[in-house]
């Protein structure tokens, strides 16, 4: 049974958005890559920028909590769920332009689906995203990478939206602060509507063969059947967090149905009906395991938000 305010707040997001859009008491599990989570009180998935800055004036109007998220392949949400709105930028917010050399991909594009388009015209240098399950504006938020490869190396600029002030501006790829899994974003709270990639004249046939030959290595060395948030730990630096979680003896560690996987030590996934408490306690379990061995103390990749059950 929903409460007062979170009518009152169903009332305030029905005025904006169709009522098919929102969802109450929705299960994150269904929105996260970890299939795993608590609800959230109301779930909505935006449209376009105009609905978004309009949701986001009345939130504040309101004094109401909410929560912006992408595609969900970054993140864990606690058992307790999430209160207030959330706020998915997705598919219905996605769209590529190319330019020339500059690809242009609204916040809700999978990076797959940004590295296709790269492609289709003969660009290079998205290659290395073709298999990142994340949206361009959530990779844009953590700098995403893989196999050497990372959206700084490509980013030209992004439009960006002030969530307080209302106001939309572009930054350039130099303002972004972008660093290992990091952007200012992370900070100043901006959030991602666009960006631009600055790309090259390439061979779509050998942008092609690189794209399935990441996508065949992801296939052979990560399990990518299990829920999961992709890589669970930073990389430290001078080591990898596999190798260091692998010489701790904890390789298929499990606590319930959450284990360390047996296929890539780097990963922790669900096997199946895994809490988020699960979880998060063979995360802390590791982090200890390799910090009594090795010395090394292990940073979480994965956006952890939520209350507890």
């Amino acid at each position: 049974m929903q409460s007062d305010r979170t009518g009152a707040l169903r009332r305030l997001v029905e005025d904006i958005v169709p009522e098919d859009r929102v969802l109450c008491d929705w299960p994150m599990a269904r929105e996260t890559t970890f299939r795993c989570g608590g609800p959230a009180d109301i779930f909505v998935r935006v449209a376009d920028e105009k609905e978004l800055v309009a949701l986001l004036r009345a939130l504040k109007a309101a004094g109401a909590p909410w929560f912006l998220m992408g595609n969900g392949s970054n993140l864990l949400v606690r058992d307790g769920g999430l209160r207030g709105v959330v706020l998915q930028i997705g598919p219905a917010f996605g769209g590529t332009q190319v330019q020339g050399d500059i690809l242009r991909a609204r916040a809700g594009t999978l990076l797959s689906q940004a590295a296709r388009a790269a492609a289709d015209k003969a660009l290079t240098g998205l290659e290395f995203a073709a298999g990142i399950p994340g949206t361009v504006g959530g990779g844009v938020f953590m700098n995403a990478g893989a196999y050497g490869g990372e959206l700084k190396d490509v980013l030209h600029s992004v439009r960006v939206l002030n969530p307080e002030s209302g106001e939309i501006y572009t930054l350039a790829a130099e303002q972004m602060q972008m660093g290992y899994r990091h952007s200012r974003l992370g900070e100043t709270g901006e959030i991602a509507l666009e960006a631009a990639f600055k790309l090259a004249p390439g061979q779509q046939a050998a942008i092609l063969a690189r794209m399935e030959e990441l996508n065949a290595r992801r296939r052979d060395k990560q399990p990518l059947e299990k829920g999961s948030a992709g890589s669970t730990f930073k990389r430290p630096e001078g080591y990898f967090a596999g190798a260091l979680i692998e010489q701790a003896g904890l390789k298929g560690f499990s606590v319930g149905p959450a284990q360390v996987s047996p296929k890539h030590a780097g990963f922790v996934v669900n096997n199946g009906g895994a809490s988020a408490a699960q979880v998060l306690s063979v995360i802390e379990q590791v982090r200890r395991g390799v910090l009594e061995n090795a010395g090394v103390a292990l940073q979480c990749e994965v956006r952890i938000v939520g209350e507890d059950g």
